[in-house]
């Protein structure tokens, strides 16, 4: 499936990043990813910096629940 929304506007991105974060709310963490990084090649497309900076943002969250469910924890 290819995404055909434009994230170049504050309320896209609002609700993109809703769109990853109730798969991420639901452990689905492949797809979570996958959507914060098409969205984030929409922003490139379009030359939004702003929105790049944005999903990475979003992505490094999502790597940081991940650490926190399945990461080692130091002793």
């Amino acid at each position: 499936m290819t995404d055909k929304r434009c994230y170049n506007t504050d309320m896209n991105i609002e609700s993109a990043t809703k769109d990853i974060l109730a798969f991420v709310d639901i452990g689905n963490y492949h797809a979570a990813i996958n959507t914060a990084i098409s969205a984030m090649n929409a922003c490139r497309k379009e030359n939004d910096q702003t929105g790049i900076d944005h999903f990475i943002e979003v992505i490094k969250g999502i790597v940081n629940t991940m650490d926190e469910e399945f990461g080692s924890k130091g002793s």
